[in-house]
């Protein structure tokens, strides 16, 4: 009789009574998640426009409408769209061929691009060409040429999906490791206090949300037998190359963080060294799984002999690489561009895989690897490794999954030592740090997208950031085009 007396005071006490017991017994981090993805979806600005999104685009629009990877209507219209406000990169970039950049041999228009971000945004695409159609049969009158803006939004509106994809299998990672709490507050913190919450939302048609996504989930499948690798089945292994492969066509260094898995492999096998008959399984498994990814990227190298004349990348991405990564160090230092200045969640994530090794120290040493190799292959890039002109250090988006389970492991090592509210405050001062360089970036103090400018910083963020930012809050919320340099939306 006594132990039903709690629930049933529970339930006693109505709705509210309902709800914290539902609280008690229920995760609240999924929810929440999805509870700030759509309440910034109203903030959103789906657009093509700048020449790395019109390349990724080309690929999705041409291939369904035209057939082919002739790009030069593509590159044109959206030229044309930026011209009217007075905007020549598009019509330079990608018209137009130098030296340093010249058109393939095969006589099409360069794209350097990689094709898996069209592939994950043709969903949306497809959807918005059947929702023309039918709109067409009540008389809408909708140019179905995949330039109006239905296929537009519903290609920009990927982003979102994915990384909500993304956020909800991070979280369930951290969840593996943390209470609710950590996972929670580690999952959001990173996703708003880094430059994560900007391709998702401001510049969609990136390709960053989508490898956020897909990196997400090749970790999440992978790790559902970290520490007995041998038990992975022969489908789990197929399943693991096919989504291995689509994040190598989405950017190709995101192949880097099969790193991961490689020395895993490596470690399991010497585990066997002795045990020939389960060795030889294993060796099976790991075939399946280099052929899947194999056979998966087969449409990019396709692209590359179309394009280029050969299953390889342009030469102009080839030319910028430096193996000795001489920057490698000033991806996450250097004081205008270091992404440890841009985010400083991203420092405490990388901080907090220490006390994930407490736990877990094979996976926080692999976690590690997989971060340092992206930081590697940035610092490689000798002539655009400051990603000049961006906002923040997009090339470690993809990390997010690996910033989240180390911050979520500090935040939960932490909170019996310092409390909740605390570890709140701290995490909206790093959100409102990242909120409030967007603010800057994007209208108020367009200089910063060269780099930090650090004399005067705490006074813009702290002051003229929010001044400003409430003087233009109903273009802000009503009429965000007029905000943006190129107003193509």
């Amino acid at each position: 009789m006594t132990t039903d007396r709690p629930a049933r005071r529970a339930t006693q006490g109505g709705w509210a009574g309902r709800w914290r017991a539902w609280l008690t017994t229920h995760d609240t981090g999924p929810w929440l998640i999805l509870g700030v993805c759509l309440l910034l979806l109203p903030l959103s600005v789906p657009r093509v426009a700048l020449s790395d999104e019109v390349q990724y685009y080309a690929y999705l629009r041409s291939v369904y409408f035209d057939h082919d990877l002739d790009f030069r209507n593509e590159y044109t219209y959206f030229a044309e769209q930026g011209r009217r406000f007075g905007d020549e990169a598009v019509a330079n970039a990608l018209l137009r061929a130098d030296a340093n950049n010249p058109h393939p041999q095969t006589g099409l228009l360069r794209n350097v691009a990689p094709v898996g971000a069209a592939i994950m945004w043709a969903p949306g695409f497809v959807l918005a060409d059947l929702g023309v159609l039918l709109a067409n049969q009540f008389g809408a009158n909708l140019p179905r040429d995949g330039f109006a803006r239905p296929y537009i939004v519903a290609t920009c509106l990927m982003s979102v999906v994915y990384t909500l994809l993304g956020l909800q299998l991070t979280y369930r990672l951290a969840r593996r490791y943390t209470g609710d709490f950590a996972a929670t507050t580690a999952t959001l913190t990173v996703f708003l206090a880094s430059p994560l919450v900007f391709y998702t939302y401001i510049a969609m048609p990136w390709a960053h949300a989508t490898g956020f996504g897909l990196f997400a989930l090749f970790l999440y499948l992978w790790a559902h037998h970290w520490g007995r690798g041998s038990e992975r089945g022969l489908r789990r292994w197929l399943l693991l190359g096919l989504v291995g492969g689509l994040m190598v066509m989405t950017r190709e260094q995101l192949g880097l963080l099969l790193s991961i898995p490689a020395l895993e492999a490596l470690g399991l096998f010497w585990g066997l060294r002795r045990q020939w008959r389960a060795a030889a399984g294993l060796l099976g498994r790991y075939l399946a799984f280099v052929l899947a990814l194999a056979l998966t990227v087969t449409p990019q190298l396709l692209a590359y002999q179309m394009l280029n004349g050969q299953p390889r990348p342009s030469a102009t991405v080839a030319s910028k690489l430096d193996w000795a990564s001489p920057n490698f160090f000033n991806t996450l230092l250097d004081p205008g561009r270091g992404a440890f200045l841009w985010a400083p969640v991203l420092a405490l994530g990388l901080l907090g895989l220490g006390w994930l090794a407490r736990r877990d120290r094979a996976l926080a040493l692999l976690l590690l690897v997989g971060f340092l190799a992206q930081t590697y292959i940035n610092g490689a890039f000798g002539t655009t490794w400051h990603l000049r002109g961006a906002f923040g250090f997009r090339r470690l988006i993809e990390c997010t999954p690996i910033f989240v389970l180390g911050l979520a492991a500090l935040v939960e090592w932490l909170r019996p030592r310092l409390g909740s509210w605390p570890l709140l405050a701290l995490a909206a001062l790093l959100v409102y740090w990242n909120l409030g360089l967007i603010a800057q970036w994007t209208f108020l103090r367009p200089e910063l997208r060269r780099e930090l400018i650090w004399n005067d910083m705490l006074t813009w963020q702290f002051v003229k950031v929010p001044g400003q930012t409430l003087g233009k809050l109903w273009t802000l919320l009503f009429d965000r085009c007029r905000l943006v340099t190129n107003q193509s939306c």
